[in-house]
């Protein structure tokens, strides 16, 4: 730098769309404040305009995008910086922008006055050398004010823990059916339970067969546009070998944004079937389009989602014959919303869960609730997952819900996510239990490895098949299986064929591989205090009220995720592997642990820095490494203790 000009700078940090990836954010976010730069993080999910308001204070505007639109999101660039005539700074952009060319999206970003353009991924090393230069004889910008921090946020009221009435959901079914046409057709709840108890039951495929002998049921995901090509994407799975099959829900119905939703279907037909959306429209479709898929499919289905007003969709799935219904308050807020209140979620989520109760008591019809215990998916710390399966167990169980299924996804040490499976299903039961809900069914699902996935098909297909094998090993009820291809593409109905053939393969490995228990016991030991301390702390900060507990939780940093885009998770934890691959809390922030468990995690973390080559300067090294590890191929094999 030129001595002539301070090294400090300000930078404006965030993502655009409404995409919720964090990770690459959260490193840089790190790394930039490491530099001596003073970093304005706007997190993910943010438009066009709140950048340029940002512009005018700060040297830099750094603008991620994961979806592959960033030439939508331009659009208005010219527009706004008539309007924004005082602005001087630096733009850079980085990410997935173009679902396209990426010399095309290079070039037009370029013309817009985009400094630096990186259409895939660039290293964090990179970012702070053309940093560097790009500012080394630029004099700062003189700054009005830079962009409060977005801590400490008011969480709002906590809806009471108590179950809902018949009388208060009758309340709302009116407003939430009417929000969307296709809503009517779900308002006879009896005709409904009647439809249901004529089809394939989710949450009876969990239950053990004869002899005790516990299912392993293999499930792929699934969705398109267009009904007829589901009908063909579910049956072509269904014959490759799948136990169960679910819609998995576009992005658009996700947001609610369902008129967007059916220009998108009409755009499908026109091109002749080639959907224009990631996931299958079921708000847009309706009851009698999911009845008859069903009624030609004759398989358990569930509805996948990360839906931010899951209501209407609950109630058009359920009158549909869907008998598993995904998400929670926590696991489909946290991971996925910018600005979404878990006081707001959480009130939401007891409508579905007392939809769903209501059928069970009235009518007899049991519909599984499952949790997305996967959460941001990357260096998870597993006592994390489980609390938040519990606690959404908990939820469910109290609106009167008899099935769930409680989620976990891989993280690749062995040990560590065999004791994560059985730890999962034994404290979810006993605090279940404990709550006076001794009946509920409770299923354990396995993710295979949910983070970025390994470039090379070789080494893709290595993971899926040792990862089907850990499942099988831990116990799993059911195993959520991954593509060769998830890093290259989205898969098509051919690939998920193929994810389940080698996942077939890999469970039937699994009895020629020999467990290590003792190390398996020394994880359950640890998770089971983690758990206890974190889940005390909750219902402490709720002076008993669970949903209180949940929200002041959250707010004090008791509950944290980490990589998180939502301003209402504090975002201090932070994770990273130890020398055998398990992960560890390399920052407890908040977290409620006892001395002995800091320091367990402490002297795993310290290890791996002393053995570390080439070594690591800082936290956020540490963490790249290993968030960068799979999809480089940066590993001997799956897992990663073996």
């Amino acid at each position: 730098m030129s001595e002539t000009l301070p090294t400090r700078r300000s930078i404006a940090l965030g993502g655009i769309g409404a995409d919720a990836h964090s990770v690459g954010l959260t490193l840089l976010k790190h790394a930039l404040t490491e530099a001596g730069h003073a970093v304005s993080f706007m997190g993910t999910q943010n438009n066009l305009d709140d950048f340029f308001r940002h512009a005018a204070d700060v040297d830099v505007v750094m603008i991620s995008c994961m979806d592959g639109h960033l030439r939508h999101y331009l659009k208005q660039f010219p527009d706004l910086v008539l309007r924004y005539p005082h602005m001087d700074a630096l733009w850079y952009a980085g990410g997935n922008l173009d679902v396209g060319s990426s010399e095309r999206i290079r070039g037009e970003a370029r013309r817009l006055g985009f400094r630096r353009v990186f259409p895939t991924y660039v290293d964090i090393p990179t970012v702070l050398s053309v940093l560097t230069e790009d500012l080394l004889t630029r004099p700062p910008a003189v700054r009005r004010r830079l962009a409060a921090a977005s801590w400490p946020i008011q969480p709002g009221t906590a809806p009471p823990d108590q179950r809902l009435t018949l009388e208060e959901l009758q309340q709302q079914r009116p407003a939430v059916l009417g929000s969307w046409p296709t809503g009517a057709r779900a308002r006879d709840l009896a005709d409904n339970a009647a439809f249901l108890l004529r089809q394939p039951s989710f949450a009876h495929a969990h239950v053990p067969r004869p002899r005790g002998k516990q299912p392993f049921l293999i499930q792929p995901r699934s969705g398109v546009a267009l009904a007829a090509e589901q009908r063909t994407a579910f049956l072509a799975l269904r014959r490759a070998g799948a136990d169960v099959l679910s819609y998995q829900i576009d992005s658009l119905t996700r947001n609610n944004e369902y008129r967007k939703a059916g220009d998108a279907i009409a755009e499908s037909r026109e091109r002749g079937a080639a959907s224009t959306l990631n996931g299958f429209p079921m708000v847009n479709h309706g009851v009698d389009v999911l009845r008859q898929l069903i009624s030609e499919v004759r398989t358990p289905l569930q509805t996948r989602h990360s839906t931010r007003d899951p209501r209407l969709l609950a109630e058009i799935s359920c009158a549909g014959g869907v008998t598993g219904f995904e998400g929670g308050a926590i696991t489909y807020n946290i991971p996925y919303f910018k600005d979404y209140s878990p006081a707001q979620s959480l009130r939401r989520w007891q409508y579905v869960d007392r939809l769903v109760g209501l059928y069970r008591e009235k009518f007899g019809v049991v519909i599984d609730r499952e949790f997305f215990g996967t959460l941001t998916a990357v260096l998870i710390p597993p006592s994390l997952a489980i609390v938040v399966n519990v606690i959404e167990a908990m939820l469910a169980a109290g609106q009167g819900v008899g099935s769930v299924s409680l989620g976990y996804a891989e993280q690749g040490n062995r040990s560590q996510d065999i004791a994560a499976i059985r730890v999962l299903r034994e404290l979810g039961q006993k605090y279940l239990a404990n709550l006076g809900y001794p009946g509920v069914q409770v299923n354990i699902v396995f993710h295979q490895h949910m983070a970025a996935f390994p470039q090379d098909r070789a080494r893709a297909t290595q993971l899926i098949v040792a990862s089907a094998a850990t499942g099988r090993l831990s116990g799993a009820s059911r195993l959520i299986v991954k593509t060769p291809v998830e890093a290259t593409t989205i898969p098509s109905v051919s690939d998920n064929q193929e994810g389940l053939q080698l996942s077939r393969r890999g469970a039937s490995e699994a009895d020629s591989i020999e467990v290590d228990e003792r190390t398996v016991r020394e994880e359950a030991a640890v998770l089971r205090a983690e758990v206890d301390q974190i889940l005390e702390s909750v219902l402490l900060a709720g002076d008993g009220s669970l949903t209180d507990g949940v929200v002041k939780a959250f707010a004090r940093g008791y509950l944290d995720v980490p990589f998180s885009p939502s301003i209402y998770n504090r975002g201090e934890v932070l994770t990273a592997r130890d020398v055998h691959g398990a992960v560890r809390y390399l920052n407890t922030g908040q977290l409620k642990f006892s001395s002995d468990v800091i320091d367990f995690h402490r002297n795993r973390m310290s290890e791996r820095r002393r053995t570390e080559q080439p070594p690591v300067r800082s936290e956020w090294q540490l963490v790249e490494r290993d968030v960068l590890r799979i999809p480089s191929g940066n590993y001997r094999k799956w897992p990663l203790d073996t």
